[in-house]
C-alpha cells in the first residue's frame, strides 16, 4: 500500500497550503497573467515585427524540452490546423535532416543552458536556418543568438521551467501573428491575461474546495489513474501540459490523448483491470479516471466519439470528469483549460503533502549522465 494518502481537508488548512509549498508554485501558477503581459512587452520591444519582413519560411521548427518545449505545442495550437506551414516541436539535441535555409528554428530554454536545446540552436546555425530564441538574459543561448545575428528574446522567469509556460510561449504566438500563421492582436493577449486572472481568483488557496475549480479536480483525480483525452488538437496540448504537471508538481502516473486517437487503443483500458473500484477488496486501489478537456472548436466526427466514449466509460463504472475550454481566441481557450489543471496538479501535490516544487529524480538523471 502507498506511503501517500490523500487528505482533501489539507485544501483548505491555510497554514498547510503554506508551509507545504515552501518554493511558492502556487504563487507562481497565479502570476501566468504577468507573464502574459510581460513577455508580450519584451516580444514587441524585442524587434519580432521584424519577422513578417524576412519573409515566410518554409517550416517552424521548435526546439525546448520540458516545461519550455511545449511553447512549440502551444505556437502550433493557437495556429490551428490550418497553418500555411507545419509547426514542429523538437524535444532532442538533433533537427530532422531535412531543416535548412528555408526554415525558422525556435530555441526554447527557461535558463538559456539547457543541452539539448543549445545542441539544436548550434546544429540550426550551421545549416543556415533563421534563428529565433527565446529564454534567460546573458545566457549561451543568448550568445547563440547574437553569433548568428538572430532575435533574441529575454524573459523574465523565476522557478522552475514550467512554471512559467507564458512567460516562454507568448513570444512563439507574437511570432506567428508576425508570420501570418495566426491572428494575435494586443487584445487577444490582453483578454487571456484577464482571464487568467479570474481563473487564479477562483481558484486561489483561500477559496473552499466546494467552489474551487483547482481543488475540485484535485479531489477528483485523487486515487486514479488520470486519463486524460482532449477533444481538439488545441485540447490535446492541455492534456498533454496536465499529464506533464501530475508528473512534475504532483509526483503522480498519468496518461494522456486526443480524440478520435484515444478511441483507437486507449479507450480498451475501459474494461482492463483498472476500470473500476472492487468495493468489496480489502484495500482501496488505483482505478482509471476519465477526465476530458472539451474544445468549442470540435470537429463533429470528434464530438460525437467524445459523447459515445464518456458512455461507454459510464456504463463501464469508470468515473469521468469533463472541463470545457472559455473564450474565444485559441490562445484565451487553451490557457483557461490549462490554468484550472495547473492549480489542480498543485492542490493534489500539496493533498498528499507532497512540495510540488522539487524535481530530485530529474536532477539525479542529470547528474549521473553528467560524469
Amino acid at each position: 500500500m502507498s506511503a501517500f494518502t490523500f487528505d482533501a481537508d489539507l485544501l483548505d488548512n491555510q497554514e498547510h497550503l503554506v508551509s507545504g509549498d515552501p518554493s511558492g508554485m502556487l504563487r507562481a501558477v497565479a502570476s501566468s497573467a504577468a507573464q502574459v503581459r510581460v513577455s508580450y512587452r519584451a516580444s514587441v520591444d524585442a524587434g519580432l515585427s521584424r519577422l513578417a519582413g524576412e519573409g515566410r519560411p518554409r517550416a517552424v521548427v521548435v526546439a525546448g524540452m520540458g516545461g519550455s518545449g511545449i511553447a512549440g505545442d502551444v505556437m502550433a495550437a493557437v495556429c490551428g490546423p490550418g497553418a500555411a506551414l507545419p509547426i514542429v516541436t523538437v524535444r532532442s539535441h538533433r533537427l530532422p535532416g531535412w531543416v535548412g535555409a528555408a526554415d525558422l528554428v525556435i530555441a526554447v530554454s527557461c535558463s538559456g543552458r539547457t543541452e539539448e536545446t543549445l545542441s539544436a540552436a548550434t546544429e540550426a546555425v550551421r545549416r543556415g536556418s533563421r534563428l529565433l530564441a527565446v529564454g534567460g538574459a546573458k545566457s549561451p543561448l543568448a550568445e547563440v543568438a547574437r553569433q548568428a545575428r538572430g532575435l533574441f528574446v529575454p524573459v523574465a522567469t523565476t522557478g522552475q521551467p514550467r512554471a512559467n509556460l507564458w512567460a516562454l510561449s507568448v513570444p512563439l504566438v507574437v511570432a506567428a501573428a508576425a508570420l501570418g500563421l495566426a491572428e494575435a492582436e494586443e487584445k487577444n493577449f490582453e483578454d487571456t491575461a484577464r482571464s487568467l486572472e479570474d481563473i487564479a481568483h477562483r481558484c486561489r488557496p483561500g477559496s473552499e474546495s466546494f467552489i474551487n475549480p483547482g481543488k475540485t479536480l484535485a479531489a477528483e483525480l485523487a486515487g486514479s489513474v488520470p486519463t486524460i483525452w482532449g477533444s481538439s488538437p488545441l485540447a490535446a496540448v492541455a492534456a498533454y501540459r496536465l499529464a506533464c504537471q501530475l508528473n512534475e508538481n504532483a509526483k503522480y502516473p498519468a496518461i494522456w490523448g486526443e480524440i478520435p486517437e484515444a478511441g483507437h487503443n486507449q479507450v480498451m483500458a475501459l474494461e482492463g483491470p483498472l476500470a473500476g473500484r472492487d468495493i468489496f477488496a480489502d484495500e482501496e486501489t488505483a482505478a482509471l479516471r476519465v477526465l476530458v478537456f472539451r474544445d468549442t472548436d470540435e470537429h463533429p466526427r470528434v464530438a460525437k466519439q467524445r459523447e459515445a466514449a464518456l458512455r461507454l466509460a459510464h456504463d463501464r463504472g469508470v468515473r469521468t470528469s469533463e472541463m470545457v475550454a472559455q473564450g474565444v481566441h485559441p490562445l484565451e481557450r487553451l490557457a483557461s483549460l490549462i490554468e484550472v489543471s495547473d492549480y489542480a496538479s498543485v492542490y493534489l501535490a500539496l493533498g498528499y503533502g507532497i512540495d510540488p516544487t522539487p524535481v530530485a529524480s530529474i536532477s539525479e538523471i542529470k547528474a549521473r549522465i553528467s560524469h
